[in-house]
């Protein structure tokens, strides 16, 4: 038998891990997991634990982001012509769905996730960006399903609020109140006209001309799961997990838009990121039609290449720097609040076209 290589050892570890750290979360939470037992059950030392995560919390993330993934795996296409309340009433659907049973034996492997994001504001901050920025790719759908709606980002918001209530309560007290319920309410959520405008943000720096080569490495669209390019035309954005939400002014002035999320804490923020992504790719999958989700590639950049190649040297949970490219160059560059919104809409130079 070939002996496997250190990557392949490296990949096998990391699945034993996460299965023997699934275990041990389910049966006893995971305030009371113990890592040398997730260790001995995955037949491993507790160094080689920490080889793959960091910690606890980060293993946590990661088990619950690998269920997300299972989750978002092969479903059903929806029907390409659903109105809004329709697609909002199959993702409250899929959502409820999920709830779980006190009779499950897997119930309590998802119920500490928000006490224990809540707990700390190295998570608290990058969730509630990560929320928000559910919130808006859902509100994108939506509008591209009713283009004379206007902005809808605060219908889907509220969609969300009611499933994450949905969960709490599912959690603490099972059997309350009657789940289907809250699909109906989302699906009456786009006749409230509630009010919603974009306004443009209260900070805009200068873009600059840049005039550099775009050369960015092979990436991977963690939103719709696949390989991808982003050497063409278009705005890159990278931004941290405290400014996420920052994206929505460079797709609501361009066309062609690739967030490159990044974050000072990789090891922690990283399975985090990864758990709302994989969560939100299979909700949509199962309720929004392929054609009406938004025009955005969203790569993880847990290295930091891509912010490299962007001219980005260092990254932090508050960076948001922008680039518009074309024909494989940088043309502008703006960095700070609102570098979004200034390198979706300055002109371009002419020296530099």
């Amino acid at each position: 038998m070939a002996r496997l290589t250190r990557a392949q050892t490296q990949e096998r570890n990391r699945a034993k891990v996460l299965a023997a750290a699934r275990e041990e979360f389910t049966e006893r939470g995971f305030r009371d997991a113990k890592i040398d037992v997730i260790a001995e059950r995955a037949e491993l030392t507790r160094g080689a634990v920490y080889s793959n995560f960091p910690g606890k919390r980060a293993l946590y993330f990661a088990v619950l982001a690998a269920e997300a993934e299972r989750f978002a795996a092969q479903p059903p296409e929806p029907d390409p012509g659903l109105t809004p309340a329709e697609a909002l009433g199959a993702f409250a659907r899929a959502w409820v769905a999920r709830l779980p049973l006190a009779t499950d034996p897997d119930a309590r492997l998802g119920v500490d996730l928000l006490p224990e994001i809540l707990a700390d504001e190295l998570t608290h901050r990058p969730y509630a960006q990560l929320l928000r920025f559910d919130a808006i790719v859902l509100g994108l759908v939506l509008e591209r399903l009713s283009p004379s709606s206007g902005r809808l980002v605060r219908v889907a918001e509220a969609a969300l609020t009611m499933l994450h209530g949905a969960s709490q309560l599912a959690a603490a007290a099972p059997g309350f109140g009657e789940p289907f319920n809250v699909v109906r309410a989302c699906e009456a959520l786009p006749a409230l006209g509630l009010a919603d405008t974009w306004p443009e943000p209260p900070i805009v720096p200068q873009a600059k001309a840049a005039g550099e080569t775009w050369a960015p490495p092979e990436v991977f669209d963690a939103l719709r799961e696949r390989p991808v390019r982003i050497d063409g035309d278009g705005v890159v954005a990278v931004i941290g997990l405290h400014r996420l939400s920052a994206v929505e002014e460079a797709l609501r002035a361009a066309k062609d838009v690739t967030l490159v999320v990044v974050t000072g804490q990789p090891g922690e923020l990283v399975p985090l990121t990864a758990l709302v992504l994989a969560d939100l790719r299979g909700l949509l999958k199962r309720s929004c039609p392929g054609p009406a989700w938004p025009d955005v590639r969203v790569i993880v950049d847990e290295t930091g290449a891509v912010a490299a190649a962007a001219g980005v040297s260092a990254v932090s949970d508050a960076t948001e720097t922008a680039i518009r490219v074309h024909n494989g160059q940088i043309l502008l560059r703006a960095e700070g609040f609102g570098a979004c919104h200034a390198a979706a809409t300055s002109t371009v130079p002419a020296e530099t076209r």
